[in-house]
């Protein structure tokens, strides 16, 4: 058990205890920079555990000039897939010995801004930046810095910061095949307010694959989606088919058709384009192109550390089928 004491322990107090010097406790700590005998190594350990040692990590980033930290900047905490994917991106931080600090922009590019000035004046290793549509180029400052910076999910326009997004237009050509391969032909398709970033590119891959049917639009929340559905519903003019640029939406459409006593997906086939865990617990199941966020979450956080190819290629989603599109509920991945 850890020994309780009034002040922090310290490299020497482990080296007492490990009959050997501050500077191969430094050493081992550290992971270098010289190697240590497997069995010194295993004394200085017991000692760190035994006396609770915790590196000081200030000194630590005075003497290296490094903090081991990197600032993740997310456009919406709240949002499932944005929380997802950040939960890939802090793991994989973490394998690499990095420790995350991680604010949240919640949709607003003044915020968005700040965070990253402030992540720069407390020093951060590097920055990965998942953007939300519209806002300026935050990357570009780190750069000034001196500090790297990654992009993930999105990138602003003009920005020169690399960016780890998913092959949206596959993802969007595989979910009107599947509709149409259950006989749909006019797939509508539900956008965000505006055609900026990756929804942008997923509606005009849709619009590609399906010009005459009908566009959609609507806030990327549930409530939105479901005022649409019940709208819809109400007036006799809800589409047979639907693909939703967000799971947020698709849920809502679920809420919506509910509310409005149409069945999915006997009266509508409903496809999302995110595959966030929620999406398999909803009535009926959400079908899904599901996004590759582990492998975007590796790639970005190689890249930030230099460990990766300076493009990698954009990673494929998934489809996983389900209720929602017509197919039989023990249907899996395609």
């Amino acid at each position: 058990m850890a020994r309780r004491t009034d002040r922090a322990v310290t490299l020497a107090d482990v080296a007492r205890r490990a009959e050997t010097s501050t500077a191969v406790v430094s050493y081992v700590i550290n992971n270098g920079p010289r190697p240590v005998a497997a069995e010194t190594r295993e004394r200085v350990l017991a000692a760190a555990a035994e006396l609770g040692y915790r590196p000081n990590r200030v000194a630590s980033a005075l003497r290296s000039r490094t903090t081991g930290v990197v600032g993740l900047v997310l456009a919406d905490a709240q949002t499932p897939y944005f929380a997802t994917l950040a939960g890939h991106i802090e793991r994989a931080l973490d394998e690499r010995g990095k420790l995350t600090l991680i604010g949240n922009a919640g949709y607003a590019a003044d915020r968005q801004q700040d965070l990253v000035e402030r992540f720069l004046a407390a020093q951060v290793d590097g920055l990965v930046i998942v953007s939300a549509d519209g806002g300026a180029d935050v990357a570009a400052h780190a750069e000034e810095a001196g500090v790297p910076a990654v992009y993930v999910h999105h990138q602003p326009t003009e920005a020169h910061a690399p960016v780890i997004a998913a092959d949206n237009r596959t993802a969007v050509h595989e979910a009107v095949a599947h509709l149409r391969r259950h006989g749909h032909e006019r797939i509508a398709f539900l956008a965000g307010p505006h055609d900026i970033g990756p929804v942008g590119l997923r509606r005009q891959a849709w619009h590609a694959a399906v010009a005459d049917a009908e566009l959609l639009r609507c806030d990327y929340s549930r409530a939105a989606a479901a005022t649409v559905a019940e709208r819809r519903i109400t007036d006799g003019t809800m589409p047979r088919a639907l693909i939703t640029a967000t799971d947020e939406q698709a849920i809502g459409i679920l809420a919506g058709a509910w509310a409005g006593g149409l069945v999915v997906p006997d009266r509508l086939a409903l496809i999302s384009l995110d595959g966030t865990p929620d999406s398999a617990y909803t009535a009926p199941a959400l079908t899904v192109t599901q996004q590759p966020l582990h492998a975007m979450a590796e790639h970005a956080v190689d890249q930030l550390l230099g460990t990766s190819s300076p493009s990698p290629a954009p990673s494929a989603a998934t489809l996983i089928l389900r209720r929602s599109c017509g197919c039989d509920h023990r249907a899996s991945a395609l």
